[in-house]
């Protein structure tokens, strides 16, 4: 029964992550102000729409295989990237003057947490 919940709620930030990468796409105005930023003009708007598009739609597919499948391999990579992600936030503000993104940083961390529970609860063990 646990592992049930748990893969439901597993699917919840693959879910969100497919939709905010195809928002990137469809309404990259929209995208940027849920992530705090203004949409760039220029190249910067092509950076800003093919890799944070790219970024989130990447980690919500692999996340969704991954409770599909429940091989753990497909897990690391999300979680590598929200991660990193969690870190450099806080790399941002401590060297380079950003704000302290505490909510996004609280996300990043919570989920990568989820999904390395996933791993251990969902995944089989497999034999090297």
């Amino acid at each position: 029964m646990i592992n049930k919940i748990l893969r439901v709620v597993t699917v919840l930030p693959g879910i969100l992550f497919v939709v905010i990468g195809v928002g990137w796409v469809v309404d990259p105005a929209s995208a940027a102000t849920g992530v705090g930023m203004p949409l760039l003009e220029g190249v910067g708007r092509s950076t800003q729409i093919g890799d944070l598009g790219s970024f989130f739609l990447t980690m919500g597919l692999l996340i969704l295989v991954g409770v599909t499948t429940l091989e753990r391999v497909w897990f690391y990579p999300p979680m590598m990237l929200l991660g990193l992600a969690a870190i450099f936030r806080i790399v941002a503000w401590l060297v380079h003057g950003a704000a302290l993104a505490g909510s996004m940083i609280a996300v990043e961390i919570i989920v990568t947490a989820l999904l390395y529970v996933s791993t251990i609860r969902l995944c089989e063990k497999r034999s090297a």
